[in-house]
């Protein structure tokens, strides 16, 4: 499986959930095939990130 990472960082991890979920429920929306797993992550330096796989 491959990730594809989001490409901005967030400072909450209450930021980086609602584009997760908004990945997961929303994407079809905009005539995109929603992604099979979405996942948030925190980064090295402390701040948060969403990955997910197609």
């Amino acid at each position: 499986m491959h990730w594809v990472y989001w490409a901005k960082l967030y400072e909450s991890k209450f930021q980086a959930g609602c584009l997760a979920k908004r990945m997961e429920e929303d994407w079809w929306i905009y005539g995109y095939e929603s992604p099979h797993e979405v996942e948030v992550f925190k980064s090295k330096k402390g701040r948060f990130g969403v990955r997910y796989s197609l």
